[in-house]
């Protein structure tokens, strides 16, 4: 006891010295190499810049220049992992697909795409992740067989710059199933250097399901992507609360113009901010090193909550439990 409470103290100490979070404190403290259990690995989120026109071939071309910049910057910090938003190589505006548009929002036209040219900055960008060896984890529209519509997608580049697998968004908005997206079937998870992954897209995080379910597959990061223009906090505050009620660490990827009020970031398992991009509405960066703690109690514990841990103690044939009117 005295040991864990010097532990802690210092902890705290820590945290009210450099304003961490006690999960960024303690994480600093029992380093890696004091503790074999504990694995680290140093990620990256990013936030990119808004094309939304896939019809721009000079647009996509951009979109996919600043991809791969962020990626040479983040394997400078000495990031294994980066993270880009929802449509990173180009979120489609709904009113620019609409056949009927832009007045009207209706059935999106695909042929308008410049599915060459983004299939040439895809490409770049899945040579450069092997040339630098970092796994590349960035939104891109994903083109299906006519007549059906393509998949809103997450797409997975290993360190040797092989696609090795990608996400499709399942619980789409009204518009999106409606008239833009053929909606994904699975969760997808995949490992690097000993830590699961899972992916989410869109607006996946308004839905628990989805993070609970990927707690079930045993992650240690959920990958969540999501795009837009207009500043919202709902997501990001959303995201650090997956992060602390499954005791994973959640990457939360936005693009830039939304980072004046909820900048890209990287939430620790007890729900705070351990990396933020920066708030001034341009593109950028945010580093971490995320670690796995086999011996912390809470997720454990959480996972007998959520089974049948409390029905064996539930009182039967008490009127003192059962009656509802009695102080």
């Amino acid at each position: 006891m005295t040991r864990n409470g010097n532990l802690k103290r210092r902890i705290r100490a820590r945290a009210a010295k450099t304003g961490e979070s006690y999960t960024a404190a303690l994480q600093h403290i029992r380093k890696p190499e004091d503790n074999p259990s504990i694995g680290s690995m140093r990620m990256a989120v990013a936030q990119t810049s808004v094309f939304d026109d896939p019809r721009d071939s000079s647009a996509l071309h951009s979109a996919g220049a600043e991809m791969r910049q962020l990626m040479k910057k983040a394997h400078k910090a000495g990031a294994r992992l980066i993270h880009f938003p929802e449509g990173a190589t180009c979120f489609p505006n709904k009113r620019i697909m609409s056949e009927s548009g832009p007045r009207e929002i209706g059935p999106s036209d695909w042929t308008r795409c410049q599915w060459g040219v983004l299939r040439e900055e895809v490409e770049a960008t899945r040579k450069l992740a092997g040339q630098l060896k970092l796994w590349t984890v960035f939104g891109s529209v994903h083109q299906l067989t006519a007549p059906n519509r393509p998949h809103n997608s997450l797409y997975v580049i290993s360190d040797r710059g092989e696609l090795v697998t990608r996400y499709d968004e399942r619980l789409l908005s009204n518009t999106k199933i409606s008239h833009m997206y053929s909606p994904g079937k699975i969760p997808v998870t995949f490992a690097v250097d000993g830590f699961r992954f899972g992916c989410s897209l869109g607006m996946e995080v308004h839905y628990p399901e989805i993070f609970i379910e990927y707690e079930r597959h045993d992650v240690d990061c959920v990958l969540f992507s999501t795009s837009g223009e207009r500043p919202s906090s709902a997501f990001a505050a959303e995201a650090l609360g997956h992060a602390a009620s499954n005791s994973y660490w959640v990457s939360f990827s936005a693009h830039a113009p939304q980072s004046i009020v909820a900048p890209a970031g990287i939430a620790a398992p007890d729900g705070q901010w351990a990396a933020l991009c920066p708030t001034n509405g341009e593109a950028g960066i945010a580093v971490a090193d995320i670690r796995t703690d086999p011996e912390h109690p809470a997720r454990p514990w959480r996972r007998k909550a959520r089974a049948d841990l409390y029905a064996p103690h539930h009182v039967e044939g008490d009127p003192r439990s059962d009656s509802r009117n009695l102080f």
